[in-house]
């Protein structure tokens, strides 16, 4: 389903466990980590589409979680050429996407990553809410910027330290509570990047 501008709707998941730290699903067969989400079908609210998604790829329902907040407007990328599947050129330009932040009030062991029968995810982990920035496939680092930073002003206190997304900076001990952790590292598994190949994503209709 594409809109008259030739975006698909879609929703993305931010999903917050008690230490603030955020749910990376690893793709199918693939090496590549990156946070639920998936289209939106025709007839479905936003909201609507994240709760179907939350149990198809990660297990969850919908007492499983809080909704903390969501983002106001759609957030749109487009998606170059080179990835967009031929019949597709000409009239599918990308995404839009709604981000909701959840937090998890159930457990880790209720997350289910075969609770269909077409899997999403392989394995999964928790990390630290922000991705460095150049592990983001270039078309969507403006989406992921705008999506976790409107968001963040809904994380609860104890993650309120000030936290940089431009490539190549990193905060202060001052600015960091005396943290000297950097973005790197958030490291991802030997051999493992985020999002490094769209068409393992949702881009192609």
């Amino acid at each position: 389903m594409l809109d008259r501008d030739g975006f698909r709707p879609n929703v993305g998941i931010v999903l917050l466990n008690q230490k603030n730290q955020v749910f990376w699903g690893k793709r199918i067969r693939t090496h590549s980590w990156q946070f639920p989400q998936g289209g939106i079908d025709r007839g479905e609210t936003p909201e609507q589409a994240m709760i179907r998604e939350l149990h198809e790829e990660v297990g969850l329902q919908r007492e499983h979680v809080r909704i903390v907040a969501r983002t106001r407007d759609w957030l749109r990328y487009e998606v170059p050429d080179r990835f967009i599947r031929r019949d597709s050129r000409g009239f599918y330009k990308g995404q839009k996407q709604i981000w909701f932040l959840l937090q998890l009030v159930g457990h880790d062991w209720d997350l289910n990553l075969r609770a269909t029968d077409h899997p999403e995810f392989d394995a999964w982990r928790w990390n630290d809410y922000w991705v460095p920035l150049d592990a983001v496939v270039e078309f969507k680092r403006e989406v992921y910027v705008t999506a976790l930073t409107e968001l963040a002003r809904y994380l609860p206190r104890h993650e309120h330290r000030n936290r940089f997304l431009r490539q190549g900076v990193r905060p202060s001990s001052a600015e960091s509570g005396g943290d000297e952790t950097s973005h790197e590292a958030l490291d991802l598994p030997p051999g493992t990047s985020w999002e490094p190949d769209p068409h393992t994503g949702n881009e192609h209709v």
